[in-house]
């Protein structure tokens, strides 16, 4: 990897500290570094793109995890 990278590192949820301590492992080694706070399930959660191996995907969005677009008023 050069060593002017940007590295992101992620887990698969919020419960995972693995990625903490990548990146700080990163980061020891000099390189420019970002955690990826939510991991990779809220990312999926709140419809983010994914490639698979069929392709880039959007699963929908999650109303549990994600802000609603439009903001509704039962008044």
């Amino acid at each position: 990897m050069p060593p002017d990278a940007h590295v992101v590192t992620y887990c698969w949820g919020p419960g995972c500290d693995g990625a903490t301590r990548a990146a700080l492992e990163f980061a020891r080694l000099g390189y420019r570094v970002k955690e990826m706070r939510g991991g990779y399930e809220y990312w999926v959660r709140e419809g983010l793109p994914v490639v698979t191996a069929t392709g880039l995907t959007h699963r929908p969005v999650d109303d549990l995890t994600a802000p609603r677009t439009v903001a509704s008023c039962d008044c």
